[in-house]
């Protein structure tokens, strides 16, 4: 019983160390630049401190902010061989 006690109060002691939850979205990144530079700036000097979940929603919403929704592709029509002109 000793043993279930002490288990269980490790793996409460564990789990209330873990890092808060991020808040942040890449939608919010997006919408606020400023907040998105600093992101950035953090997983530029020290990535795995800032967490890797951060850091590629940074990279997300940067490529989002670039590119935007994007084109959709549309490739050319084939082109068709013409014929030799006859003399």
């Amino acid at each position: 019983m000793r043993t279930i006690f002490t288990i269980a109060a490790c793996t409460l002691l564990l789990a209330a160390c873990n890092k808060p939850a991020s808040t942040e979205s890449v939608e919010s990144l997006v919408a606020n630049p400023e907040r998105l530079k600093e992101v950035r700036a953090q997983c530029k000097a020290d990535h795995a401190k800032a967490g890797d979940a951060l850091c590629s929603m940074a990279a997300e919403a940067t490529r989002r902010r670039f590119m935007g929704s994007g084109t959709p592709y549309t490739p050319a029509p084939p082109v068709t061989p013409r014929s030799a002109p006859k003399d």
